[in-house]
C-alpha cells in the first residue's frame, strides 16, 4: 500500500517547486528585486535560479535513492521519480533565459 504514495514523491516535488517559483516570481516583481544586486546578476534572477537548482537537486536525489521495491510497483515508482525530475527540468528552465517582470 505504500508504493502508490511513494510514486507521488517526484511529481509532488515538481508541483511544489513550480508553485513556489511562480509565487516568488510575482513577489520579487512586486518588491523590485530585478534592480537589486546579488552575487550573480540581479536578486530576482538569482533567487529563481537558486530555487530551481534546489528543486533539481531534490528531484535528482529522489531518483538516485530509487525504490527498494521489485516488480511492476518498483518500476512505477522509479518512472514517477524520473517524470518528476524531467518535469522540474523542462518546465522551470525558462528562469535561466526568459526576462523577468514585464
Amino acid at each position: 500500500m505504500i508504493w502508490p504514495l511513494r510514486a507521488l514523491v517526484g511529481p509532488v516535488i515538481w508541483a511544489a517547486a513550480f508553485a513556489l517559483i511562480y509565487a516568488v516570481h510575482g513577489y520579487g516583481c512586486a518588491l523590485g528585486w530585478p534592480v537589486r544586486d546579488a552575487p550573480f546578476g540581479d536578486l530576482h534572477r538569482f533567487t529563481l535560479i537558486t530555487l530551481w537548482l534546489a528543486a533539481l537537486v531534490a528531484a535528482g536525489a529522489v531518483c538516485l535513492v530509487g525504490s527498494h521495491l521489485q516488480g511492476p510497483e518498483g518500476r512505477i515508482v522509479r518512472l514517477a521519480d524520473q517524470i518528476g525530475f524531467v518535469a522540474t527540468l523542462a518546465t522551470l528552465f525558462p528562469v535561466l533565459c526568459v526576462s523577468t517582470c514585464g
